[in-house]
């Protein structure tokens, strides 16, 4: 029985924490941003002892940065268990970004039939990781009903918007399935656009399988760590609507020259929502490391995508 491979996991699907939701005091005054800021200088164990706290009493996004600390284990052994728990407090008081999260956290833990309304929920906001995920559980039948037509369109969506596992998953998919279905996928995945570009509705439920026996799942070292930025904090905030891919004319957008590399990956985590569909480039030049963006067909469309985001210069590679 054919099933897809899938990449690792932790660090492709998971974002950092979020700072709270509320009206804008001073840091000292906040401790989820202050937690958040400390977070950001790389100060994790701080950032915990700020965070926890206010988790205990309740605050929804002090739970959720608790979940991604224990999930990739900054500041605190990492200890997916704990993660889940925290998780699960955040969304049970309708946080929304922890979703996905819970969802791919109990799909990692095993749970897979608990794991499928999360994912669903987040995949109706058109969450790519969600999106990769369901979609591969529903290519291998995996704890759900076999639905090859709607795991290429999930599969479409989240690929589109430049998620490395979901481009070779979907890639492994135009392997294995016929024409027809594929063809199918790929118009269900055009009505699920029209659909989240109108502010998204709850799509039509996944049928849970009797039996949750999976499909054994193949799995592979995540790709090179060019494509993996690491995380940072980030606002809760919907992302933009992803393009469709672009025909490489040889032109890119350079945001900046860097003489330290993780400096340009982290500049990408924090602008790469506004360059949908394209890829980071970090191409070394001597001692530095240029991030480019792109591909572009056309000097005109790589100046057009710059927008608001300065410095921003079109090159050609």
């Amino acid at each position: 029985m054919k099933s897809l491979w899938m990449a690792g996991l932790a660090s492709a699907l998971l974002v950092a924490p979020a700072s709270a939701q509320r009206a804008p005091v001073a840091a000292q005054e906040d401790p989820v941003k202050a937690g958040v800021d400390a977070y950001d200088r790389g100060d994790y164990r701080t950032a915990v002892e700020k965070w926890r706290p206010e988790a205990n009493r309740g605050n929804a996004d002090a739970q959720f940065n608790m979940g991604q600390a224990y999930k990739l284990g900054r500041g605190v052994p990492a200890d997916s268990k704990q993660a889940e728990a925290w998780y699960r407090k955040a969304v049970l008081q309708g946080h929304e970004q922890a979703e996905g999260y819970y969802g791919v956290t109990l799909f990692e833990n095993g749970k897979r039939s608990e794991a499928v309304q999360w994912l669903q929920r987040a995949v109706s906001r058109d969450d790519a990781r969600a999106q990769y995920i369901l979609g591969i559980m529903l290519f291998n039948a995996d704890g759900v009903q076999k639905d090859w037509v709607r795991a290429y369109a999930l599969m479409v969506r989240s690929s589109v918007t430049g998620l490395d596992p979901a481009i070779k998953a979907r890639a492994q998919m135009d392997q294995f399935m016929p024409l027809d279905d594929r063809q199918k996928g790929l118009a269900l995945s055009r009505k699920y656009e029209e659909e989240f570009s109108r502010g998204g509705r709850p799509l039509p439920p996944v049928e849970v399988a009797e039996v949750n026996r999976p499909v054994p799942v193949e799995t592979r070292p995540a790709p090179p760590a060019v494509n993996r930025p690491a995380p940072r904090p980030v606002q809760s905030a919907p992302q933009p609507a992803p393009a469709a891919p672009a025909r490489d004319g040889g032109w890119r957008v350079q945001l900046g020259a860097f003489g330290d590399a993780n400096n340009a990956r982290k500049l990408w985590s924090q602008v790469g929502g506004r360059f949908p569909g394209r890829q980071p480039y970090y191409v070394k030049a001597g001692a530095l490391t240029k991030l480019l963006v792109g591909p572009y067909a056309s000097r005109a469309t790589a100046a057009s995508a710059c927008g608001s985001v300065k410095p921003c210069v079109p090159v050609t590679r």
